[in-house]
This record gives C-alpha cells, sequence and structure tokens, in this order.
C-alpha cells in the first residue's frame, strides 16, 4: 500500500495514533525508574541496569515514531506542525502519566501549560485555517 495516496484527514488520523503510542512508550522509557516503592525507594537496578532496560522500550518507540512523522510529512504535515502535535501529545501523556503511575497530584500548572500548548497549535497552524 502507497502511504502517500492516503486520503489525508486518514493518514493524519493515523500520524496522531503512532505518536500517542510512541509516547506513551518514551515517557515509560525515560521515568518508569523513578517511581517509589512503599519504602519510599526508587529501583534498587545499577544505572546501567536502568539504562538497558530505558533503551529495551525505546527501540520499539523509534520503531513508531520515525514512520509515523514520515507518514505525517508524506500527508501535507509539514515538520513545525509534526513537532508540535508532538509536543501536544507530550503533555497529554505525561500528565497522566505522572499522577497515576508515579504517584503526583493534581497541580493547576498543568492545566496552563496544557493551554500554552493549544496556543503553540494555533500558531503553527493558523496559516491553515
Amino acid at each position: 500500500m502507497n502511504l502517500a495516496h492516503l486520503p489525508r484527514p486518514l493518514g493524519v488520523a493515523l500520524t496522531v495514533g503512532m505518536l500517542v503510542l510512541s509516547n506513551l512508550l518514551m515517557t515509560f522509557a525515560w521515568y518508569w525508574h523513578l517511581k517509589k516503592s512503599p519504602d519510599g525507594a526508587t529501583t534498587h537496578l545499577p544505572i546501567w541496569g536502568i539504562v538497558l532496560m530505558s533503551w529495551s522500550i525505546a527501540l520499539p518507540e523509534y520503531f513508531i515514531a520515525v514512520p509515523a512523522n514520515r507518514l505525517g510529512n508524506l500527508v501535507g504535515l509539514s515538520v513545525p506542525q509534526l513537532k508540535i502535535i508532538q509536543e501536544v501529545i507530550t503533555v497529554c501523556v505525561f500528565i497522566p502519566f505522572v499522577m497515576f503511575f508515579l504517584g503526583e497530584k493534581w497541580r493547576w500548572d498543568y492545566l496552563w501549560a496544557f493551554l500554552c500548548m493549544v496556543g503553540a497549535v494555533y500558531f503553527v497552524n493558523r496559516g491553515n485555517l
């Protein structure tokens, strides 16, 4: 199947879906080892073990993120648009991750940060509106 011939809405939706999945993996790869146990400690693995575990999670992430960006570019998204989409996804994935996986408390600053990202989406796309 030639991905360049995908309808633009389908290509954009597929790109965003792949970027969400890749971001879930990368967030986990970067931060899983910071989860505290009931005694307040983080993982007891040596740093080289943490790095190897994180790399083993990050490698599949690259097999999703790189094709997602190529597909997005093929269906007409610019590189700045792809980057801003990724940053918005990062905020949308990271906040629930730190709250539910790492046990951080909700802060209203998370909402304000998200609204700033919505502004970034507007500015990077306003020429196309």
